[in-house]
């Protein structure tokens, strides 16, 4: 039976220029800004990059027939920009709150140019508090942090819980060496010490950026599902690179990335490590599988064969999401979609996923 309390453990905004107006004066007459082109519709330009055409990241609850199709601002659902409406789409979703992290701000993580995105991301992040003021307690925002240096990243750490939030959102990779180099270490420890845990969410490197724009191999479809992988590699790399073992309190959650394939992926590292740990030189204590169900949750929304692998994946875990308003999203059909994943689960492991795991790991008393 599915709880009355549903937290979503990902969900969004899409960002409008009010987002970005209070940037940094010096990158003022750069802000991002609306649009309407005769392709595109409401579109919102980012300079650097691309005009980004609102039809797909406002797809919930569209006919799949025009998910990415030109929209016009007038029927775009305003809750994606303007918290008055949010409240109400959640209760037409059954879902009590959300975990919300950006749209337009992904790609800006995988901006070239770190400074004007840096400046864009601070400008969010004041922006999204007035967005979750509504109401804190169903709206909790992810600050995004630029990480344009360790020193920057300590500083918006600091920022951020002054602000007031409860997650950070960093990009797939950084721009300086990687995320296993111990000139981290210093910033992991904050997020420790802060007790912030640390989202990567899909498309939101810069290389994830470049095979987005550039030619892929296969058709363009190939690309909805080759998505997980970014994430994958970010697990693998704190594990084998031993941030969890120097940083054993330190939190990551794989966003939008699904979850079926975590049994495979925890065999294949154990695996891996026995067999080659000497030819790689690699020393961890404990089997890598462990510091994921220690150090790891992953979230999805209709990966209906977790219900069938309750007994071999790490259930505390496993966050639920219904990614509103994103093209992939399953508002407004959560309750039938959960019906049908959680078919033949335990009411414990149902509770876990669609309400506990999320509240524990961001402290969330709803």
């Amino acid at each position: 039976m599915l709880p009355k309390s549903l937290i979503s453990a990902d969900s969004h905004v899409v960002e409008r220029q009010n987002a970005f107006e209070d940037i940094d004066p010096k990158f003022r007459s750069r802000i991002p800004y609306e649009l309407e082109t005769p392709e595109l519709g409401a579109a919102l330009m980012i300079e650097g990059l691309f005009p980004m055409g609102y039809g797909r990241s406002v797809g919930a609850g569209r006919p799949l027939k025009e998910l990415g199709t030109k929209i016009e601002w007038k029927d775009v659902n305003p809750a994606a920009f303007d918290s008055a409406t949010r409240l109400d789409v959640q209760d037409q979703d059954g879902v009590h709150a959300e975990v919300i992290f950006p749209t337009v701000g992904m790609f800006l993580q995988g901006h070239p140019d770190i400074d004007y995105a840096k400046a864009c991301l601070d400008a969010y992040n004041r922006w999204l508090v007035e967005y979750c003021s509504k109401d804190p307690d169903r709206l909790i925002g992810v600050a995004q942090i630029s990480l344009r240096t360790v020193a920057d990243g300590l500083a918006e750490l600091e920022e951020a819980k002054k602000l007031g939030y409860k997650a950070i959102m960093l990009p797939g990779e950084p721009l300086v060496e990687d995320y296993d180099h111990p000139m981290y270490d210093e910033f992991w420890s904050a997020c420790e010490q802060f007790n912030l845990p640390v989202n990567f969410h899909i498309l939101s490197s810069r290389r994830e950026m470049a095979e987005a724009r550039g030619k892929t191999r296969g058709p363009h479809i190939c690309g909805h599902h080759r998505f997980v992988r970014g994430n994958q590699d970010v697990i693998s790399l704190f594990i084998f690179g031993g941030v969890f073992e120097r940083h054993p309190k330190l939190q990551i959650v794989a966003v939008e990335s699904d979850t079926s394939w975590v049994p495979h992926f925890l065999t294949r590292m154990d695996n891996s490590y026995h067999r080659y740990f000497y030819m790689e030189n690699v020393t961890l204590p404990k089997p890598p599988s462990e510091y994921f169900k220690t150090n790891v949750y992953v979230t999805m929304q209709d990966d209906y064969p977790v219900g069938q692998m309750t007994h071999i994946l790490p259930m505390d875990r496993v966050l639920w999401a219904n990614d509103f308003p994103h093209g992939d999203a399953i508002w407004p059909y959560s309750s039938t979609v959960l019906a049908r994943l959680t078919e033949g689960m335990s009411d414990q492991h149902i509770k876990m996923m669609v309400h506990d795991n999320v509240a524990k790991l961001y402290g969330l008393t709803v």
